[in-house]
Parts: structure tokens; sequence; C-alpha cells
């Protein structure tokens, strides 16, 4: 019986193996091995790796993960009009500065993903209008339906939900499990 299992396991993965280059346009297939081979790393965000973007994004706040919204978001929110009053600041960016951080982001969007918190925020932002706000999303606002406001608005060490890497501690490495969380001021898990 365990050789049946065997010779099975051997069938699929070579299947796998020779089917994915067909799909390339597929972005399953596209990083299948990684994917497969770092299941548990995959079940995050993809961490951002574009070092204009972390520099440009990351001067004024924390560099979201593209993951973290679809690409009719990211679409709306990085071009030369909105970056003019970018939540009620000018972030403007050169054309060539722009160019790159707008098709990172676009490039690894949530819908464009194979991150498993990704693929919950694409699915549950297929219908209606894009998302501005990653604390609007209604994964998100779950996700954190129980942390009291005092934790959040009330906290010096908080003030937002949209301070990601202030609870979560391997936040820039794209991990969002709550067993990385730590909210400052409350040492306790009393959340």
């Amino acid at each position: 019986m365990q050789k049946k299992w065997a010779f099975s396991s051997v069938l699929i993965v070579t299947w796998l193996a020779y089917s994915a280059p067909a799909g390339a346009e597929s972005i399953y297939s596209e990083n299948f091995f990684y994917w497969l081979m770092n299941f548990d790393r995959a079940k995050g965000v993809k961490p951002v790796a574009d070092k204009k973007y972390q520099d440009e994004c990351g001067a004024c706040h924390f560099a979201y993960q593209p993951g973290l919204l679809p690409a009719k978001s990211w679409e709306a929110l990085l071009n030369a009009e909105a970056l003019r009053k970018h939540f009620g600041v000018n972030a403007e960016l050169d054309d060539d500065a722009l160019k790159v951080i707008h098709d990172y982001a676009v490039n690894n969007a949530a819908d464009k993903s194979y991150y498993k918190r990704s693929r919950k925020i694409a699915q549950a932002t297929e219908e209606g209008p894009a998302p501005l706000r990653i604390t609007e999303l209604r994964y998100i606002s779950r996700k954190h339906h129980n942390i009291p406001e005092k934790m959040i608005k009330g906290n010096s060490g908080v003030k937002s939900l949209s301070f990601c890497d202030k609870c979560h501690t391997q936040a820039d490495q794209g991990v969002y499990d709550e067993d990385t969380v730590a909210i400052p001021n409350y040492p306790h898990r009393d959340y």
C-alpha cells in the first residue's frame, strides 16, 4: 500500500513539474515550487522586495505589501493625480519612480499573488469599487474586531490600525499571524 502512495506522489509531482511551464501565465504556476517548499511562509503576504518601493513609500509610512490590496486599488492610488492628495499629503513622485512603484504594486497585488492572506483579500474585494485603505477591508476589520478600541486608538504606541508594524512584530516580512502580535503598552495578552 505504501508503494502505491509513493508512486502516486511521484506521478503527481512529475505532472506538476511538467505542467507548470505550460501555464506560466498563471500566478500559481510561476512560483509553484517555491510555494510548495515554503508553504508556511506563503500563508501571509509576499514581503516587499523592491528597493524603490521600500525607499519611497517607507520614507513616510510602513511600506505596505502590495498583496494587501487588489491591483484595482493600486491603480487608483498610484497615479500622479492621486499622489498629489495622498490621504491629505502631497506624495508626488517623478515619472520614472512612479512607473517603477506602480508596476511593482500592480504586479504583486493581492489578486496576482499566491500567498494565502493575499488570496483571501483578493476574493473579498473582487466585487465592488476599489478599496483605498487597507484598514477598511472587511477581511482586516474582521481580524481585528475583538481588540478593544482603547488598545488601538487610545494607545499612544499604536494610534490606528494603519500602523500595522506597531503590533505585528513581523509585518515587514509579510507575517501577520496572531502569535507574532505584541500590542505596545499591553505586555500581557489581554486581547
